[in-house]
């Protein structure tokens, strides 16, 4: 097990608003510890109301200037955010390192999600928007004409969680940066230290000041933020609890909102697919991050004409998972992020047995582990749709084998929920797969795979959420469309 130098804490004493390290309103602090050995890591101030006005302030004073970030040329914002995604990869070692001792991420997929991603969008959103004429003239059909630009939106709430808690910010952060937004940024309490690095990062780049604030806090820091008259713009990622609750606030204030929530994605495994073939595929869809992502397909509906071997082979998976140190690179399941969320995990393993699940893999605590939120990955065979496990969120290393007896059923199945978020579709015939997957009622679906890719829009239906992130679909929450009639020419129709 891995043995943290407590000596070597990572303590912050200022927060950062409008473009310094300032000392926070209040004198109490978010204690890191981590989910491998239970140590402290880390330590920053907690921000309080008077916090969220200092930043909300700085960042409205950035944006309303004149001559400020939301008026420069796009060119101009995208040499800035080209240096801020190289001061990025050069903090990614130590960001992955932070994410993983703070929520347990394998290193190699924090290496890849935490340090890698991030740059990715910045660039990404920035060629969009050079490449992009902001104003367009088009031709009235009353004689005039009618100049349609695209404009940022304002000041942004960004609220992200622990679970990736990098890549979920520049889901946020990039276009917004790109459109030509300021933001205040509350990072989840369990992952703050990697927030700090961003901040390091902005500062580094010459980001100008009031342009990205961070304002680590709790619930209350939150709602307060979603509800601050000076927000323009609010984008949330976590539960649909809390996302129904930003969307009643943001409802009554008018208040534009994107919304990326919870999700129970079903993966239709085909009675043509070749599993054997897709293993790995298969677990980044299904187990990935300990089970700790919001799109992870927790529900397998397998063919009752291979329901048996399909059991067995994602049991055979569970079961060949190494358990252990997430900042080993051969590490596939590290520890989930807190005592509290194991708990919660383990109180669906135990629902889903009292309701007659079968437990094919895993279930319990891993043998030699007396430190740290450790959980074995968990497979339930002979379970239905109407199963609790089947139903809730879970958010833990758990999966549901369903049975179906033939195509219409599974679809049925797999749209029978409340989210709509995730989903995929197996099989040896693509075309086939990808049929299946147009008739799944979810925002995103893949084909013996599942992946975000930055030029397509994710984000849910139903309970899974309002908007999209990612793509030019993402960008497009930013801004605002605004119209200038132009009279017609001296003689023209009146």
């Amino acid at each position: 097990m891995t043995t943290i130098d407590t000596t070597n804490s990572i303590d912050y004493g200022q927060l950062y608003i409008g473009g310094a390290w300032s000392a926070p309103a209040g004198t109490d602090v978010i204690e890191v510890r981590s989910p491998i050995t239970e140590e402290r890591i880390g330590v920053v101030p907690r921000g309080n109301e008077a916090d969220v006005d200092a930043a909300v302030a700085a960042a409205r004073a950035a944006f309303d200037d004149p001559e400020g970030w939301g008026n420069w040329p796009a060119a101009r914002r995208a040499e800035i955010l080209e240096r801020f995604a190289a001061e990025l990869e050069a903090r990614g070692e130590e960001t992955a390192r932070r994410v993983t001792l703070q929520n347990g991420m394998p290193i190699w997929l924090a290496q890849q999600f935490e340090a890698g991603f991030p740059p990715l969008l910045l660039r990404y959103y920035s060629g969009l928007v050079t490449a992009a004429d902001g104003e367009e003239i088009r031709q009235g059909m009353l004689g005039g004409t009618a100049l349609v630009s695209k404009q940022p939106v304002g000041v942004v709430a960004a609220i992200v969680p622990w679970n990736v808690p990098q890549a979920i910010t520049f889901l946020k952060l990039a276009p917004a940066l790109a459109a030509g937004c300021t933001i205040v940024l509350k990072p989840a309490e369990e992952t703050v230290l990697d927030a700090f690095l961003v901040a390091e990062a902005a500062a580094a780049a010459g980001l100008p000041p009031g342009v990205l604030n961070v304002v680590p806090g709790g619930r209350e820091v939150g709602a307060y933020l979603v509800e601050h008259p000076g927000v323009d713009k609010v984008s949330f990622t976590g539960s649909t609890a809390a996302g129904r609750w930003i969307a009643e606030a943001c409802g009554r204030l008018l208040r534009p909102v994107t919304l990326e929530l919870g999700g129970k994605s079903a993966a239709v495994v085909l009675d043509d697919v070749d599993l054997a073939a897709s293993m790995e595929a298969f677990f980044g869809a299904t187990l990935l991050n300990n089970g700790q992502i919001c799109w992870l397909n927790t529900r397998i509906l397998a063919p009752r004409s291979r329901y048996g071997e399909i059991v067995d082979a994602i049991s055979d998976l569970a079961k060949s998972l190494t358990i252990g140190d997430p900042l080993d690179p051969n590490t596939k399941i590290g520890p989930l992020v807190s005592e509290r969320q194991r708990e919660r995990v383990e109180g669906y393993i135990a629902k889903g047995k009292s309701e007659g699940g079968r437990i094919t893999a895993g279930g319990t605590r891993p043998a030699g582990f007396d430190r740290g939120w450790f959980l074995e990955p968990t497979i339930f065979a002979d379970v239905d749709n109407s199963a609790t496990i089947s139903r809730e969120e879970i958010f833990g290393p758990v999966l549901s084998v369903i049975p179906y007896a033939d195509d219409a059923e599974a679809v049925a199945i797999a749209n029978d929920s409340i989210y709509g978020l995730g989903g995929s579709v197996w099989s040896s015939d693509p075309d086939r797969a990808a049929n299946i997957a147009r008739r799944v009622r979810s925002g995103t679906v893949g084909v013996n795979h599942y992946v975000n890719d930055p030029v397509a829009p994710f984000g849910g239906i139903k309970q899974s959420g309002l908007g999209r992130e990612l793509g030019p679909e993402g960008l497009s929450p930013f801004q605002v469309h605004k119209t200038i009639y132009l009279p017609p020419p001296a003689g023209g129709v009146q």
